[in-house]
């Protein structure tokens, strides 16, 4: 929280350049050797030169301040430019200092994960975004997968969203911790926020578990901490802890991991070390979409609602929707009736056209048919996947999750509820009338293949799924339609679609 002056630059030779803490500015040839020459007794830091593979690879030592640690790579630079010699930066990163720009590339199981800088406008926000799609497509690398099925999902290591300021100090969060209290409730109200741009693995167990997924209590308590917010005058006081302090056990996983959550402050202001005291929420239930305009769509929609509570706090009771938050929200027309909700509730002009892309990814269309006129339509839903009991593993333990369960979602339409079915492998289907006339919709939970572990493991495979639109009073099947989990005839594809048009034809074939 410190004022802290410029860092030090880098314009030329040694003698030249110079570096400025506050109003004070040294050579920062004498700040070198303040820094390196020391002659206190005792284990001393190094910076290792070691010529490798035909490289030359400097190792960096740990430093105090992020002051020093620009000040040896500027004497590194100095070095390169007399040499005319490239070298290899390594070893150990600078201390966490706010006036530092960085951009960083991590490998992850199966992933590249790439943190990139803090964006102060709309404007950088694009650029950033739309050149960072751009750099991943120049080096063959994708946004996006396809399933040996074909369906189209994100690359599963996720597109968190981080917000906060440029210091700790002008954090919103900190300085106004109703915001985070507005988010949490906004987003317990309206489900379709977490799932709709949440990626395959949701639930309990998953990365990023809402608030009411954990204990069942969890509500209940939290409801008692937006409570205190308000008893202690925040209006009058700046409090940078007590956002932290109301909620640092309630935005939890089921195991009190404060990482794993659908709202992670972990580096809000933690007590553990200065890295958790950066004024930062990372909201986690975002999955990497597959063009940069569908990210920029995610960012600008949650830019609206921080500006939108900022004026206007959001002190809603949340809703205890129990069995209904999966029943109804994991399928596709309720969570597009809840998203127009959330679009109305924000006094900006944003189109609920701009988030159609969004839609067709998450839930895209298995296949449609028509009847005498009842439009029948088969739609991917969302099923959790939950984790299985541990089980001895080669060098430990391992738990498995059940991938083995799908649902779908069936939607009719023209459809007179008074006269006609419809039926799934021969079983009635409760259809429920939505908001528009003549329009029912259903979901179906299924078992798509048997692995070796998985819950109930002596229920079989229901596949192919066999729907059919019955006139009750002749007693006869109008027509219908067959859905298959896999290749019709039975071929089992070996590797994934190279390309969208392979993928879409796998897609297909399976209706």
């Amino acid at each position: 929280m410190a004022p802290r002056g410029p860092l030090p630059i880098n314009e030329g030779p040694p003698q030249v350049g110079l570096w400025g803490e506050g109003k004070q500015t040294v050579p920062r040839q004498a700040v070198r050797e303040q820094v390196l020459d020391t002659k206190e007794p005792g284990v001393r830091t190094a910076m290792s030169v070691e010529p490798r593979q035909g490289r030359l690879h400097i190792f960096m030592p740990p430093v105090e301040s992020a002051a020093e640690y620009v000040e040896l790579i500027s004497a590194v630079e100095d070095t390169c430019i007399k040499t005319k010699l490239p070298v290899l930066i390594e070893g150990y990163t600078p201390p966490y200092d706010h006036r530092l720009r960085q951009v960083k590339v991590t490998p992850d199981p199966g992933v590249i994960e790439v943190n990139t800088n803090p964006a102060s406008n709309w404007r950088d926000l694009v650029h950033d975004t739309t050149q960072l799609y751009e750099e991943a497509r120049q080096c063959r690398l994708a946004t996006e997968k396809f399933m040996l099925d074909g369906r189209h999902t994100g690359t599963g290591g996720g597109n968190h969203i981080v917000m906060g300021a440029a210091t700790p100090a002008d954090s919103p969060f900190l300085r106004r911790p109703d915001l985070l209290r507005s988010l949490v409730l906004f987003w317990l109200n309206h489900p379709s926020l977490s799932y709709l741009f949440s990626g395959t693995f949701i639930g309990p167990t998953s990365q990023a578990p809402r608030v009411d997924e954990t204990r069942p209590d969890a509500v209940y308590e939290l409801e008692i901490a937006c409570n205190q917010l308000d008893n202690h005058h925040l209006e009058d006081r700046y409090i940078p802890w007590l956002t932290d302090r109301l909620f640092r056990n309630l935005l939890v996983d089921i195991t009190g991991n404060t990482h794993r959550a659908e709202f992670c402050i972990d580096k809000l202001y933690s007590p553990d070390s200065a890295t958790g005291r950066l004024g930062l929420l990372e909201m986690r239930a975002f999955e990497m979409p597959p063009h940069a305009r569908m990210s920029l769509t995610q960012q600008l929609l949650l830019r609206s609602l921080v500006s939108h509570f900022w004026r206007s706090p959001y002190k809603q009771t949340p809703i205890r929707w129990g069995t209904r938050l999966h029943d109804q929200f994991l399928l596709p027309a309720f969570v597009e009736r809840d998203f127009r909700d959330v679009l109305r509730a924000i006094p900006y002009a944003i189109d609920p056209a701009w988030f159609a892309p969004h839609f067709e990814f998450r839930f895209p269309v298995y296949g449609t048919v028509s009847y005498d006129g009842i439009e029948l339509e088969l739609r991917q839903g969302i099923e959790p996947w939950y984790v299985l009991g541990e089980e001895p593993a080669a060098g430990g333990t391992s738990r498995a999750v059940d991938s083995s369960v799908e649902r779908l979602q069936v939607r009719v339409r023209n459809f007179t509820g008074e006269r006609y079915i419809v039926t799934c492998n021969n079983r009635r289907l409760p259809l429920t009338s939505t908001a528009t006339h003549g329009e029912y919709v259903c979901g179906v939970r299924y078992r798509a293949w048997q692995p070796p572990r998985c819950l109930h493991p002596t229920i079989p495979v229901h596949t192919p799924l066999r729907f059919d639109i019955i006139d009750t009073s002749t007693q006869m099947s109008l027509g219908g339609c067959v859905y298959h989990v896999g290749h019709p005839g039975g071929r089992s594809h070996e590797v994934s679609p190279v390309n969208a048009n392979e993928a879409q034809a796998r897609r297909a074939a399976r209706f």
